[in-house]
């Protein structure tokens, strides 16, 4: 199976499955000499982690992250950074109802089709729990990048949208609700329906706003190396995404070149932010804008036709731990894979200057 790392000079590789004994990384081309605080990594991790509310799945893994190499007295040394984090909650027996069954928009099927087998147990690498890795790698690519804010909140759940924008928000509003929207009356709107959807047995998307302060200039590659393709692609390859836009995005085809373009500053800076900082493909300084839109989670307690390995039409209903709702969880994934294209573009920008 190819496709398991991410990046170019700040690079992860992750390994791996949802019942396994463990999950884990490498991270290669940390720069020697950075104070790692592992703290800092744990607490990233436990924002991501399951069992967190009731609007979650309610699998209980601590999530304990466990550095194997590259850190020496608190500092990296340059050397691969290698680390596992234990399976501790695994209940491989929730998942034997579909280990001839593929279950609607998974990875089952085309996992057979490809590999000749599959793990079925959570879906084994397809499952969202390797995202657990990116976001400790993340957590470094953040001590990198220190004086960076990235800042992701949940914008809409279903059809419940966040109003206010992003000036407009108290962000300290963020991690004080399980739906990790920073407006307290849409927060409680939101984690009510979850809960009913829940209640039903069915599942709900949303989308993920996320902004990047204090960006320097001169991030990106021009032409096929663009920031925002990179941006893109990163968040693209977090399970269960369909969708990607920065700036004004799609709402930007409808307006007119005179309303659109970003009037200059004479310091650089622009009046208006409709580039979502990112222009020619490269950063211009502006805070960076971008949302990813997550799909209804695909295991429902309901039941629903489906095929099996025989190619027979069968009925299923979904057994176990699973999350009505992926979007309050993903809130560091998007973070921490917005922090690694970061990170890889600052440390190639430092080596193309002379």
């Amino acid at each position: 199976m190819a496709g398991n790392s991410f990046g170019n000079l700040f690079k992860i590789v992750t390994f791996g499955e949802s019942h396994g004994q463990a999950i884990g990384g490498v991270i290669d081309g940390c720069p020697a000499g950075l104070e790692i605080n592992v703290e800092q990594v744990q607490q990233e991790l436990a924002r991501r982690r399951p069992g967190q509310s009731a609007i979650v799945t309610q699998r209980k893994e601590p999530d304990t992250v466990k550095f194997l190499s590259g850190i020496f007295e608190g500092k990296s040394t340059g050397t691969p950074i290698g680390f596992i984090i234990e399976n501790a909650n695994q209940k491989s027996k929730d998942y034997s109802h579909i280990k001839d069954v593929y279950r609607p928009s998974h990875a089952d099927y085309t996992y057979d089709q490809k590999y000749g087998n599959r793990d079925y147990r959570g879906g084994g690498r397809s499952s969202a729990r390797e995202t657990a890795c990116r976001v400790a790698a993340g957590a470094i690519a953040k001590q990198l990048l220190k004086d960076v804010k990235f800042t992701a909140y949940t914008a809409s759940v279903g059809d419940i949208r966040l109003q206010k924008k992003f000036g407009e928000l108290d962000l300290s509003e963020i991690e004080k609700n399980p739906v990790r929207c920073p407006d307290p009356e849409t927060a409680k709107e939101m984690e009510t329906f979850i809960k009913q959807i829940r209640a039903q047995g069915d599942t709900v998307g949303g989308v993920v706003e996320c902004v990047i302060s204090n960006v320097p200039v001169g991030l990106g590659e021009p032409v096929f190396d663009k920031l925002h393709a990179a941006l893109g692609a990163a968040m693209l390859s977090i399970n269960a995404v369909k969708g990607f836009e920065y700036g004004s995005g799609f709402a930007g085809a409808a307006m007119k070149g005179s309303e659109h373009n970003d009037l200059f500053h004479t310091d650089g800076s622009t009046k208006t932010n409709f580039s979502g900082g990112i222009q020619g493909g490269i950063s211009n300084g502006m805070d960076i804008t971008f949302r990813v839109a997550f799909k209804p989670v695909a295991t429902l307690m309901q039941k629903q036709k489906t095929i099996n390995a025989e190619g027979q039409e069968v009925e299923m209903q979904g057994k176990g731990r699973h999350d009505p709702c992926v979007v309050p969880r993903a809130i560091p994934i998007v973070e921490a894979m917005a922090a690694l294209v970061l990170a890889d573009f600052y440390l190639l920008n430092k080596t193309s200057k002379i």
